[in-house]
């Protein structure tokens, strides 16, 4: 195995769903590739791929966009996981979360998919659920609204002005991660029990 790391934004393709909650992954990885330099280039597993390093001399980093719809994403990832000869504990899914507030950043290692759809699908692509995930909170639907209906809509006016500050935080937590591992990123990101 190599020291690359695969970092899959989840989302569906297309800019008629660029904006949507369901999509935050894939702007997280929009953010990272500013960060890394370079542009996405069509990988034939499926994916918008980005190669690149953290920092000077860090290490090696796929940025990877599946460009198959979200149910469908575990495809890509296992074949590019293959590729790249990434063991699945260095592959971090970033992904849209409803379980946790809107504005917060989580992280961790295996667990349920809590019905996203687009996790249950990795985990059956790689054959596993221990991979890493950075969890961007998105808040529960209102009233009864379905949580489809709710994560295929763009933010709300007052989330859009909150939302750079949010990609920013997960990208930050994506790199901390990937430097210090996963305890030091929770111990950053997730905030102390009272």
């Amino acid at each position: 195995m190599t020291d690359t790391w695969l970092i899959v934004g989840l989302g569906n393709p297309g800019p008629e769903y660029s904006r949507n909650r369901h999509n935050v992954g894939q702007m997280v990885l929009d953010e990272l590739a500013a960060r890394v330099g370079g542009n996405f280039k069509i990988h034939k597993a499926r994916a918008q791929v980005l190669e690149g390093r953290l920092g000077i001399g860090g290490p090696r980093l796929v940025l990877a966009k599946p460009v198959t719809y979200m149910n469908v994403s575990g495809g890509p990832v296992a074949a590019l996981a293959r590729f790249y000869d990434v063991d699945p504990s260095r592959v971090v899914a970033v992904h849209d979360e409803i379980d946790i507030p809107f504005n917060t950043v989580k992280l961790k290692i295996g667990g349920g998919e809590g019905g996203h759809n687009g996790l249950r699908d990795m985990s059956k692509a790689l054959a596993t659920k221990d991979y890493l995930r950075v969890r961007v909170g998105v808040g529960r639907p209102p009233g009864r609204m379905d949580t489809a209906d709710y994560v295929l809509h763009d933010f709300a006016p007052a989330e859009k002005k909150e939302l750079p500050f949010l990609i920013d935080e997960a990208a930050d937590a994506v790199e901390l991660l990937i430097r210090d591992g996963l305890t030091a990123a929770q111990q950053r990101f997730h905030p102390a029990k009272v």
